[in-house]
Formats: structure tokens, C-alpha cells, sequence
């Protein structure tokens, strides 16, 4: 019997929209008119995502790291012009300016071509997918991956390990990678381990944990240190937010608010630019408050 055509037809069309369904989406298209981004993986959304509103701070707002910012900043000016230049890993003390030093560079440099990618540590294991969504393109990117730290299973971890120098693929010329983090190694690490050292003849030889944990961290070919402030860089930095903020009383008072500032440090157990920016805006506005 043969079927009726109008049943086939209809027949047909269904089939055709479920697998239609079944099919992966579309990505939708990406504005490159943007100058940061952050990833957000495949979907049926762009995933690089464009970052509206960026931070607006530069790299003069940056004080008493002028060692750091130098050596950054050169490495990204050589990376702009096409120059050779090295993946930077900035390591140290919390709230020191790490990861405002790459925001301020992004700010200074942005109308010379420099744009940032922001993607987290859990996605790291994607940077296949982004190097091929930027290989083409004629801006400079700075991947930025903020805060990191890693267990040595962690897919992240072997990700960046590979793409930083053991893929059998390069790194696209118009990218570099940019990370942060309080620890040094990236890696936790245990007094354990520095008992499994060995000793050949007069040398002394690491244990395959340590070396696994300094393994991903000398792939950066350049290392940033930064050190908590003392006590004149904290109230220098204090005093710069306090005037950039305005603070009429700023002189006539400095005397109070610099023994405000510190009891403010102490209270805390840290002394950084990030205490010393939040202490200003508390005084700055919790100032202006009052009748």
C-alpha cells in the first residue's frame, strides 16, 4: 500500500525539525568593538562576552610598585610592536596590585591595540577553543586568568601546562598569557615533599612532587614579585586616595587620619594599596555623611 503524500510530507517535516532540534546552535557572532572580554564557553550564546564598563584605573593610580609596573610594562610594549615577549606570572602578597596592574595596562594601552580576555581558572582547559577564535585577528590580547591556584589533577592545570609550552600547536603571536596568583608555584605545597629530596654524589636532588609543582610555574618566562607595603608606602597610598577622592580636611588633619589609617591597617593584619583604597573611600564618604 502506498502511503498517502501529504501523510509523507508531514512525516518527513517532523523529522526534520527534531533533528534540526538535536543540532547544535548557532554561535551568535562576536563585537569586536570591544577592548575587554571574558569567555564563557560554547553555547548557544557569544562566548566571548564583551565587558561593558572595564575598570578605570591607569597606571600612575598604581604607587610604591614601580619596579613591577616597569618590567610589565615593557614586556607588553615589546608584545605590541610585535616585538618578542614572555607570559607573565604575578605572584605575591594579597591586595598588593597584581591583577590592577593588568587593568591599568589594558586602560593605557587599549588605543594601541591591546585587548584583554578574562577566563576563569574552570575554564581553562577551553584555551584550544580561544586561541582559534583570536588567531585571525589583527588586535594583541592579554589572556587574564586572576587568583589562580590549583590541586595538581585539576584539568585546568594540565591545560595551561600544555598550551604554555608543551602543546605540539604554538601560541597565536597576537596572544600572551597574563596570570596572578598568591603562591609563587601555583600548586599547594608540603613539608612532606622537601623530605623526599635526594642527595647524588654532592648534588641535591628534588622529589618528583616538587618538581611537578615547579614545573608550570617556569613556564612563565617572567616572574613578577610583590612584597606587602611598609608602613610610608601604605600612608602614601592612603593619602593619594583620599585627595584623588577629595578630602578637604586632608591637610589640615592629616595628623588624625593618618593614626585612623593605620589602626585601620592594623585591624586588618595587612598593609597593601587595596587596604589603603578602601580605607580612603570609608573616610572620604562616612566624612561627607555626617552633618
Amino acid at each position: 500500500m502506498i502511503p498517502d503524500r501529504t501523510n509523507l510530507l508531514a512525516e518527513l517535516q517532523r523529522l526534520a525539525d527534531a533533528v534540526e532540534r538535536l543540532a547544535p546552535p548557532v554561535p551568535s557572532p562576536i563585537d569586536w568593538t570591544y577592548v575587554a572580554y571574558r569567555w564563557s564557553g560554547s553555547g548557544c550564546g557569544p562566548s566571548l562576552k564583551p565587558v561593558r564598563r572595564p575598570h578605570d584605573i591607569g597606571l600612575c593610580d598604581l604607587l610604591c610598585i614601580d619596579r613591577q609596573k616597569a618590567a610589565l610594562e615593557r614586556n607588553t610594549r615589546q608584545f605590541l610592536q610585535g616585538l618578542p615577549a614572555n607570559n607573565a606570572l604575578l605572584w605575591g602578597s594579597k591586595g598588593t596590585g597584581k591583577s590592577s596592574l593588568v587593568k591599568a595596562l589594558l586602560h593605557d594601552y587599549a588605543e594601541s591595540g591591546l585587548r584583554l580576555i578574562e577566563v576563569d581558572k574552570n575554564r581553562l582547559a577551553e584555551l584550544p577553543d580561544i586561541l582559534e577564535y583570536i588567531h585571525d585577528r589583527p588586535e594583541r590580547f592579554i589572556l587574564f586568568s586572576d587568583d589562580l591556584s590549583f590541586e595538581s589533577e585539576e584539568p585546568g592545570y594540565k591545560a595551561l601546562k600544555s598550551v604554555l609550552d608543551g602543546s605540539t600547536s604554538v601560541l597565536s603571536a597576537n596572544l600572551l598569557i597574563y596570570a596572578t596568583s598568591n603562591r609563587r608555584h601555583l600548586l599547594p605545597e608540603y613539608m612532606a615533599e622537601n623530605l623526599e629530596a635526594r642527595r647524588a654524589e654532592n648534588e641535591i636532588h628534588h622529589s618528583d612532587s616538587v618538581e611537578e609543582k615547579i614545573s608550570l610555574s617556569e613556564r612563565f618566562g617572567l616572574w613578577i614579585s610583590f612584597h606587602p607595603f611598609s608602613q610610608d608606602d601604605y600612608l602614601t597610598t592612603v593619602e593619594y586616595w583620599l585627595e584623588k577622592l577629595g578630602t578637604p580636611e586632608l591637610r589640615t588633619n592629616w595628623i588624625d587620619i593618618r593614626a585612623e589609617a593605620l589602626r585601620w591597617a592594623l585591624a586588618r593584619g595587612s598593609r597593601s594599596g587595596r587596604v589603603a583604597w578602601q580605607f580612603a573611600r570609608d573616610r572620604c564618604g562616612r566624612t561627607a555623611l555626617e552633618p
